[in-house]
């Protein structure tokens, strides 16, 4: 059976098997934004390049405007797969499903958009940022500048202490979840609100590594024994609108190896580093929480603030009111 040490072997993170992208296909959470946010960058004559191209939605979706869509899928089985429904499609044949390496691939000539979804929760296992800089570094060395636009634009990734039950019929399981967003399960508690830790603005250099230490102030009696990570994708800006088209993943609680007891008042100190891109057990054995004396606590503020003084003014909103 394969590991996710295998997985770490992969080009791309992760080689999702053909009856999972069904999944992805429900998910109307994804769906939605993804195609409102195509719909809103992609003009009438653009030229759309898709990195990971999958079944070929996102593509098809990029179609109905542009005049040449090229899809790039590295599974052999997703390539023919891809070219199979995008014939039954109406701008399908607007698309052209290259199998390539896409670390590899650039198209023929320049693109007006770039769509790329490798996306994990705390951009962990498939490999969305390194593949973006990669692009972005042969891009304007083969055509110059500009880049194209860029879909997703930003991410934003905050953590959050939990109370969470590891208990199943008896037996003690603590194990990754995954959560849905629509509010927590019997047996979460939270036990502060969530901090923001990185912001990833894609249009400009991003490095790889990912290292935080952070303060918060918990609100209830308990024990924290997980961390939630929180991650939202900027997936398209609307200026004329002073706002943007967004998509949640859904949530990810990691077991934290040592639970700490906590009281409502007290400072609690997290920290963790991990690569981008990178196995989940990599975040997972660095994360460290620990109560400290209530006048060392860093106003969570200032944290957000060294994060945000990189980004440009357009996010100053998203990371002003945090609303993750």
């Amino acid at each position: 059976m394969p590991t996710e040490r295998d997985a770490e072997t992969s080009y791309l993170g992760q080689f999702i098997p053909l009856q999972y992208h069904h999944s992805m296909l429900m998910d109307a959470n994804r769906m939605q934004n993804f195609k409102a946010a195509i719909d809103h960058v992609v003009f009438p004559g653009a030229k759309v390049l898709e990195l990971g191209g999958g079944t070929g939605v996102l593509s098809c979706f990029a179609a109905a405007k542009a005049d040449k869509v090229w899809c790039v899928e590295l599974n052999p089985e997703l390539v023919a797969e891809s070219r199979k429904l995008l014939a039954l499609n109406q701008n399908g044949k607007k698309v052209e499903v290259v199998h390539a390496d896409a670390f590899d691939y650039l198209p023929p000539e320049p693109v007006d958009v770039m769509i790329c979804e490798m996306i994990h929760v705390a951009m962990l296992r498939e490999k969305q940022v390194e593949m973006i800089e990669s692009f972005k570094r042969r891009y304007l060395q083969r055509f110059g500048g500009p880049l194209p636009i860029l879909v997703p634009t930003a991410v934003l990734m905050a953590v959050q202490p939990l109370q969470q039950d590891y208990d199943f019929h008896g037996y003690y399981a603590p194990i990754i979840q995954v959560q849905e967003l629509s509010g927590n399960r019997p047996g979460t508690f939270e036990l502060a609100s969530p901090a923001l830790y990185s912001t990833l603005d894609f249009m400009q250099p991003n490095q790889l590594e990912i290292a935080w230490e952070g303060m918060f102030t918990i609100n209830q009696n308990g024990k924290v024994n997980a961390l939630r990570f929180i991650t939202k994708n900027i997936l398209a800006i609307v200026m004329e609108q002073s706002s943007t088209i967004d998509w949640m993943n859904r949530y990810m609680t990691v077991p934290l190896a040592m639970p700490v007891c906590v009281q409502s008042g007290d400072a609690l100190r997290v920290r963790f580093h991990y690569r981008a891109g990178g196995l989940l057990s990599s975040l997972r054995d660095t994360m460290d929480a620990q109560v400290v004396h209530r006048a060392e606590i860093i106003p969570i503020n200032n944290k957000a603030y060294v994060h945000r003084q990189h980004l440009p003014q357009r996010y100053s909103s998203e990371m002003t009111n945090a609303s993750l």
